[in-house]
């Protein structure tokens, strides 16, 4: 990537990530009218990076765009809820507590499921794979490195959703990612033992016990 394309990518990202937390925020509430020359001027950036950021979140359905009539905040009804990257500017906003407990009754809701299904489509690759993931939660556990063991849980739950062999819960898998960043915490014994349960029942195609381990799992979240 030339040097210039470089410098409007990390623009762009900005600029996307600066709209998406006041829209979320409600600083923009829906129904107002963002002019992209205020924009370009709000930001100092060229036309062509506030158009990008615009089609972005008019993907996500935070603004609609309408020639002679300009950028529209749209209600939140409208919104990809789900998009981690809304997900994460939500999180940064005052509703931060009322989100995380929102997305921790949807876990409570998939993730268990998740676990009876894995039990009985797992794949052994899969399954070393949540394995892998609890040797590694447990040794950055121990050794005290929140990132390296918050990858291993992304890692854990990723697998965990896609082994369920359902698409519909494996493209949560962002959603969770998301989520688990987002509550980050020291790592615990507990955790930990619980999680190397969920993998133990999988590996053994036991789904009641796959399901009960996850369940607990989510219940301690919050």
């Amino acid at each position: 990537m030339a040097a210039k394309e470089q410098i409007n990518a990390g623009l762009h990202g900005s600029v996307l990530d600066e709209l998406g937390v006041l829209i979320t925020s409600a600083a923009f509430p829906p129904g107002q009218v963002l002019r992209i020359e205020q924009l370009e001027q709000r930001f100092g950036v060229s036309r062509s990076v506030i158009r990008e950021a615009v089609r972005v979140l008019e993907s996500m359905g935070l603004v609609t765009s309408r020639r002679r009539v300009g950028v529209t905040v749209a209600p939140r009804a409208g919104w990809n809820l789900f998009d981690p990257r809304l997900i994460g500017w939500r999180l940064d906003g005052a509703g931060r507590t009322r989100l995380l407990g929102s997305l921790d009754q949807l876990r409570g809701g998939v993730e268990p499921v998740a676990a009876a299904l894995a039990a009985r489509h797992a794949t052994p690759g899969q399954c070393g794979e949540l394995t892998g993931a609890v040797m590694a939660m447990a040794v950055h556990g121990r050794s005290g490195d929140r990132d390296a063991y918050l990858r291993a849980d992304i890692l854990f739950h990723t697998t965990l959703l896609e082994a369920s062999g359902n698409d519909m819960l494996g493209a949560l898998a962002t959603v969770v990612a998301q989520v688990l960043t987002g509550r980050a915490r020291d790592p615990a014994p507990e955790a930990i033992r619980l999680h190397a349960e969920v993998a133990q029942a999988v590996q053994t195609g036991d789904a009641e016990a796959a399901e009960r381990a996850m369940r607990e799992i989510t219940s301690r979240a919050g």
